[in-house]
């Protein structure tokens, strides 16, 4: 039995020698490899007892489909000139090439149900990005939600395998919890967040948020740490119905759990 950080470090070359593009990579940053998605997902595979070969494949399959919708994220529809056009044309065909290459692991692998549940995956990541990015949620609680759907839904379709609840709600808050912490960070430093550019729409008067008054900030941050602290607790709560939780995902969790929330402080006031 291979030691999960073993594991982890094979998976991951077979990831990236499969998404390294020489073309791609002279005019794209190289592809992110989330770790943090990649242990949960072999901890739950390992969980299942699959024989190595087919763990690998599983995890490999279901990151490739993450880093191809991750690329897709990047593209923007801001004006650019030519060079910058090129790039944006470029990575949308990484998407796509990515998601190619998990196509043709899939069809290798020949696993019909776990194709179909990775579909179903894929298809609520994508509808719930179309309504936060297009800020199309009517209240905050259905924002969250959506974002934390963006985050886990890939996951969950593997998850069901072991038919636990406890590691549903255990993965969705601890991937929950992290991507709100990255959005804190960036509204903080004035770059743009996609879930603070939703709930200002939601919380504040129309038009009235180009440049955010303290009193604005506050809300915002406020609302987002109710959130963040809601998912705190239900990490902790889940993680101690999952005994068996091996060492290195329970030290992920722990700290993410601890994370220091950034202080409104260190805000940039945008405009």
């Amino acid at each position: 039995m291979l030691d999960m950080n073993v594991k982890m470090a094979i998976v991951k070359e077979q990831i990236e020698k499969k998404i390294r593009h020489p073309y791609l990579l002279k005019y794209i940053e190289s592809p992110n490899i989330d770790e943090d998605k990649l242990l949960l997902l072999i901890t739950v595979l390992d969980h299942v007892n699959l024989p190595e070969e087919r763990l690998r494949n599983f995890a490999i399959t279901t990151m490739l489909i993450q880093v191809a919708l991750d690329t897709h994220e990047l593209v923007t529809n801001e004006e650019l000139d030519s060079n910058q056009l090129k790039g944006r044309q470029l990575t949308v065909l990484a998407g796509v090439y990515y998601s190619g290459l998990y196509y043709k692991i899939l069809s290798e692998i020949e696993d019909i149900p776990l194709i179909k549940s990775l579909a179903t995956g894929i298809k609520e990541v994508n509808e719930n990005k179309i309504s936060v990015y297009q800020t199309a949620v009517e209240a905050v609680d259905i924002l969250m939600e959506s974002v934390k759907k963006i985050e886990s839904s890939l996951f969950e379709k593997v998850i069901d395998l072991l038919e636990d609840p406890n590691w549903n709600e255990f993965a969705s808050n601890f991937l929950f919890r992290k991507r709100l912490l990255m959005e804190k960070m960036r509204f903080l430093q004035g770059e743009t967040s996609i879930v603070f550019e939703a709930l200002k729409k939601l919380l504040l008067p129309k038009n009235q948020y180009t440049v955010l008054r303290t009193e604005q900030q506050h809300l915002l941050i406020h609302t987002c740490d109710r959130y963040l602290n809601s998912s705190k607790q239900l990490i902790d709560k889940y993680m101690s119905k999952l005994p068996d939780l091996n060492e290195p995902m329970k030290q992920r969790a722990y700290a993410i759990i601890s994370q220091h929330q950034p202080a409104e402080n260190i805000f940039v006031e945008e405009g």
